[in-house]
């Protein structure tokens, strides 16, 4: 077994500090609060306990974070297919790196996207399980990445 310093632990046999540090990156990542300074104090910690913790402390959500997934898409030669698609990225908050699209051949286009999966609503088979359901694309999947 692989030597690891880190641990995954049941925030109820932890100090409350640590679940609020995670409250308050939250709130930052989300835009609710403007600095690190409202974070803490929304989340009910000291601005110091935040700097202390903010880079020690995630969420188990957050292993992924800023890792980058590759999706391949066939997409229908239709208008607006692409932008239905990109739409979507954004609405379940992945972060778009690339796009690549090929022309289209029998009225279909391969399209390879790259995007950052950190700030993701749910995770990549929650965020694949809506984009098929995007009208227009015929297949889409995961060929890279967490």
């Amino acid at each position: 077994m692989p030597d690891s310093n880190m641990l995954l632990i049941h925030p109820d046999v932890l100090p409350d500090v640590y679940r609020r540090v995670v409250q308050a990156k939250r709130l930052l990542a989300s835009g609710e609060a403007k600095s690190a300074s409202d974070a803490a104090r929304m989340s009910g910690i000291s601005r110091s306990a935040f700097y202390k913790y903010k880079d020690a402390v995630f969420a188990y959500s957050e292993r992924s974070a800023g890792r980058i997934v590759t999706l391949h898409a066939v997409l229908r030669d239709r208008p607006g297919v692409l932008s239905t698609l990109i739409s979507e990225l954004y609405r379940q908050g992945a972060n778009i790196l690339t796009v690549n699209q090929n022309i289209p051949v029998d009225g279909a286009a391969l399209v390879s996207l790259s995007i950052r999966s950190d700030r993701l609503k749910g995770d990549i088979a929650d965020l694949l399980r809506s984009l098929r359901q995007v009208e227009g694309i015929l297949r889409i999947d995961q060929v890279l990445g967490e």
